[in-house]
């Protein structure tokens, strides 16, 4: 396979997704009316973005020895992802999310690390050829904070983009956010993050400035509906979303990363790339399921 452009650290999770009216409150019971079984986590579906929008994608990853992580391998293999870096552990389950969606799109997820847990800095190191070749280095918190840590580090040092996606929101330490290029939080990791709420682009402006003097690069906010804003070392730049009528916001966010990758990848000024992974969640959104609904090149109507 050819060296990547991309390599991604991170998840790989079976979703298990239940669709339901409205989300249940603490303590209820609601009737669901449909269920799947879907290759998600966060990693793989960056992975699976960054791939299926044009850039040549390798992972680096952990499932267990059972049928979902065989499913989640090849589910990789057959979008083009390199998958050598991610490794089967014996005696733990592949990492599950599980998800309720609303009539509305919205969703619930719990997630059960499972094998993704195991991920460590030694599995980065065994696949220095793939972190050499790669020009963006793509990570979430789905895995040890130590792995996340290890790779942005060796990342940094060799002169790679470093894009961190900080999902779910933990502490981050000074030295991880100063090896970060681009930090991309939604309005709840942003808020968690920088100690702020965010409920508004303006309040989004504050936060992304706040993590900019902790030490991140750029950081983008994205904002599900309400778009994406933009704090760098320039002007704040707001970005509308696309309007469209969502039908399941799973893996949206995961698609603007791998959109956002595969566009800078090509070489395209930042803001470009943006609008680019923003047309690419849009469509995400109109689709069922995690993978399933991350759209191909030829379907993101982008110069």
């Amino acid at each position: 396979m050819s060296a990547p452009e991309i390599l991604v650290v991170g998840s790989l999770n079976m979703d298990l997704v239940a669709r339901a009216s409205r989300l249940p409150a603490p303590g209820e019971t609601v009737s669901g009316h449909a269920f799947a079984t879907v290759p998600g986590g966060k990693g793989a579906n960056q992975a699976v973005a960054s791939a299926r929008l044009g850039a040549r994608t390798a992972m680096i990853g952990c499932v267990g020895a059972d049928s979902f992580g065989e499913r989640l391998r090849a589910g990789l293999a057959a979008d083009g992802v390199d998958q050598g870096g991610v490794r089967t552990a014996e005696g733990v389950s592949t990492g599950v999310a599980l998800i309720v969606v609303d009539d509305g799109g919205r969703n619930g997820i719990v997630v059960v690390p499972g094998a993704n847990g195991l991920l460590a800095p030694a599995d980065v190191d065994a696949r220095e050829e793939a972190l050499a070749a790669a020009r963006v280095v793509a990570m979430q918190l789905e895995i040890p904070l130590a792995t996340v840590e290890h790779a942005a580090r060796r990342a940094r040092a060799l002169g790679k983009t470093v894009v961190l996606n900080p999902a779910p929101a933990r502490p981050l330490a000074p030295d991880l956010l100063a090896c970060t290029d681009l930090l991309v939080p939604n309005e709840l990791e942003a808020a968690a993050l920088a100690g702020v709420p965010v409920r508004s682009v303006d309040d989004a402006i504050e936060a992304g400035r706040r993590l900019r003097a902790a030490g991140a690069g750029t950081v983008l906010v994205t904002l599900g509906a309400s778009g994406v804003v933009e704090v760098g070392p320039g002007e704040a730049c707001h970005h509308p979303a696309p309007k469209v009528e969502a039908v399941d916001t799973t893996a949206a966010g995961d698609t603007f990363i791998g959109g956002l990758c595969a566009a800078l990848v090509r070489g395209r000024p930042l803001r470009e790339a943006i609008a680019f992974a923003q047309a690419a969640a849009a469509i995400s959104v109109t689709r069922p399921g995690a993978q399933p609904s991350i759209p191909f090149l030829r379907e993101v109507d982008v110069p």
